[in-house]
């Protein structure tokens, strides 16, 4: 099992807050969102791996005004049951190492250090 989480925050760009199974997840990340840059939502399945991107559910938005993203790259068991963008959402989003964890740290001066 493996979840990679990418996104930016208020005043900080973007960053890996969680980087999976790896030391430098850049590689499997790139990999999964290839040719996805202008997508805003995204839920791509490739073996058992899955690309998932989608605008932050609460609205928040940075200091220059643009929606903060969400990308995963979500491999293992937990890929179970997700199909779509609203799937990857409801499964994703709804933990509390994920949505709350933003809550939390999304108006820092700084990133937090990746998990």
């Amino acid at each position: 099992m493996s979840l990679i989480w990418a996104t930016r925050g208020r005043t900080w760009g973007f960053r890996f807050l969680f980087k999976g199974d790896f030391k430098d997840p850049l590689q499997e990340y790139e990999e999964a969102f290839a040719g996805t840059d202008s997508d805003q939502e995204l839920c791509r399945r490739t073996g058992d791996t899955v690309a998932l991107r989608f605008p932050d559910p609460d609205g928040r938005q940075d200091t220059a005004g643009r929606v903060i993203p969400h990308d995963f790259v979500i491999s293992g068991p937990l890929t179970a049951g997700i199909d779509s963008v609203n799937d990857g959402r409801r499964l994703i989003w709804s933990r509390p190492d994920i949505s709350g964890h933003f809550a939390e740290i999304w108006d820092a001066p700084k990133p937090p250090p990746p998990q």
